[in-house]
């Protein structure tokens, strides 16, 4: 008996435990019930029609999930016969919200959807309201999008009594409610006629596979007017639920592999970033996704910002033996799977890998950009991971809170002033190299490693600090975490084996099992005074740049 108590003690226990776990893992959620004009819709064919629903996700941050359950045609009476408000209901949770918009097809004569205004309509759209309320949720009531439908040159309401029961109700009830065919109807009649035909699915011939017939569809939305509509809600959504308010972000584009964004790949955001747009930041949102790209940044597009969702990886596979496509190979800048030229760079949440492997030397990202920031970003890669490029020209970077992995060279340059600041970075394989400058004579500094945390995978050991690519390489490692598979000698010499006078690589204040700076290479530099690589110094430049207070800005933005 005694046995038998405990295992039930145990078991309810466990089911409390699980059941706090799960209440705590939720993430409040945005539970989406209405129509066609709300709807995710399929890609197939290049098809550009959206539901405002679809693309609201790049308005908010990764706090609030959006979770769309309007379907094409569907009424208040066939959503709930059909079972999916069943099915929203079930999933509802205390402070989650339900946004509900019905009408288009309410209206229509078939038994199946059609329902009455002041009627059936009113009591379907309490049902929804009560329910919701039932469970926790928030309801807010909206009406249908204007549909547009021009006589005379004047747009006229097709909607009628459907476009006024959800105020009656959200009145009634005292629930929030959005008057998007209003707002709706102002833009489009504002465009007028020709011009509003831009936003919505109006398709010549022989132009996509989805319709190759052409389209004049004067319901449906495409991308660009579902961005305008979605936009048109959240500036009502900050006035009218000032909960929501915190979670919602301003993005120029959102790139989404789920046709929630402008655009499917980042290049194609990238290419519609205006050209030497210097005074302003273009702000472009990546979804959760593995981005297969080779990514080109050029100097015409500046001050651009990639802000990632978690698990955003941009990734690919060349390296310098593998042929282009004039039967070459590819040398090791050509094996990028990222390059970055424009100036004012900014990126965040991102991981720039090359999966090659261990074939050759194979970068993750060329960065040729002038006051370029990385923040929390990850480098993955084996041979030659980041390679910061200033060849031409000296410029600076600064990695905040970065992780850059690799096992030869794996962070290697020219002309540049490279700032790590409390980075983690990661050796791959025993006898490696972590740094690799090629400082030009009479550079005032190169890679500055800066209270960064040097580790390595499981058994790895004799991993150097660096080596002088070039004969005045300078790389420094200050108050920096050294694990044990640092070799005692710390550097090693490359190509400057008859004058070892000429690198600046050393370390100060380094802490860890690693650091046994009485044993370091003897032609290493003793640093006394670590105040000559802190940050305002390395990066301040002649253009008197704030690093630090220039992350904080672009973090911040919303």
């Amino acid at each position: 008996m005694k046995k038998a108590f405990i295992t039930i003690t145990f078991i309810i226990t466990s089911i409390l435990l699980l059941s706090s776990y799960i209440r705590q893992e939720h993430v409040l959620t945005i539970y989406m019930i209405g129509d066609s004009t709300m709807a995710n819709k399929k890609l197939d064919g290049g098809n550009p029609e959206r539901g405002w629903g679809h693309v609201l996700p790049g308005f908010f941050s990764e706090e609030i999930r959006i979770d769309n359950h309007a379907k094409n045609g569907r009424s208040t009476k066939s959503f709930i016969d059909e079972g999916r408000w069943e099915k929203v209901l079930n999933k509802i949770r205390p402070g989650d919200y339900v946004f509900i918009q019905f009408g288009h097809n309410d209206a229509k004569s078939d038994a199946k959807r059609h329902t009455e205004p002041g009627s059936t309509f009113d009591d379907n759209l309490r049902r929804f309201v009560n329910e919701t309320r039932d469970k926790g949720g928030i309801p807010v009531l909206f009406n249908s999008i204007v549909r547009r439908n021009f006589v005379d040159g004047t747009l006229t309401d097709t909607h009628g009594e459907y476009r006024e029961v959800p105020r009656r109700i959200a009145e009634e009830m005292n629930v929030t409610f959005i008057d998007l065919n209003a707002i709706t109807h102002e833009w489009v009649s504002t465009l007028g006629d020709e011009s509003s035909r831009q936003y919505f699915m109006w398709v010549d011939s022989m132009t996509l596979a989805c319709c190759p017939g052409g389209k004049q569809d004067n319901t449906h939305l495409n991308v660009q007017g579902a961005k305008v509509v979605a936009r048109m809600a959240v500036n009502e959504i900050i006035t009218k639920i000032p909960s929501l308010a915190p979670y919602i972000r301003n993005y120029d584009l959102v790139v989404a592999q789920d046709g929630s964004g402008d655009v499917f790949t980042i290049q194609a955001a990238i290419n519609l970033v205006p050209d030497y747009r210097k005074e302003h930041e273009t702000r472009i949102l990546i979804r959760q996704g593995v981005y297969k790209e080779k990514l080109i940044i050029p100097t015409s597009k500046q001050s651009v910002s990639l802000i990632g969702e978690n698990g955003v990886v941009i990734t690919g596979n060349d390296h310098a033996r593998k042929l282009n496509s004039m039967n070459e190979e590819m040398g090791t800048s050509g094996s990028s799977t990222c390059y970055i030229y424009g100036d004012n760079f900014y990126a965040e949440n991102i991981t720039f890998e090359n999966s090659a492997g261990t074939v050759a030397q194979a970068v993750a990202a060329l960065i040729d950009s002038d006051r370029a920031i990385f923040y929390r970003c990850r480098f993955l890669g084996n041979q030659d991971t980041l390679y910061p490029y200033g060849k031409e020209r000296r410029i600076r970077q600064y990695y905040k809170e970065c992780y850059i992995e690799g096992t030869v060279d794996f962070i290697f340059g020219w002309d540049v002033a490279a700032y790590f600041d409390n980075c983690t970075i990661h050796s791959k394989r025993d006898k490696g190299y972590i740094a690799a400058p090629a400082t030009p004579q009479g550079s005032t500094c190169g890679f500055v490693f800066y209270d960064c945390h040097l580790t390595a995978d499981e058994g790895v050991e004799n991993v150097y600090l660096g080596r002088p690519w070039r004969p005045y390489g300078q790389s420094v490692f200050i108050h920096c975490h050294m694990d044990n598979h640092i070799h005692p000698k710390g550097w090693r010499v490359w190509h400057n084996k008859d004058n070892l006078n000429t690198p600046t690589m050393g370390e100060y204040g380094s802490k860890g099992e690693g650091a046994k700076s009485d044993q370091r290479a003897s032609w290493a530099v003793n640093i006394t005074d670590s105040s000559q690589y802190n940050i305002d110094v390395v990066l301040r430049g002649n253009d008197n740049w704030d690093a630090s207070e220039e992350l904080k800005k672009r973090h911040s933005v919303q």
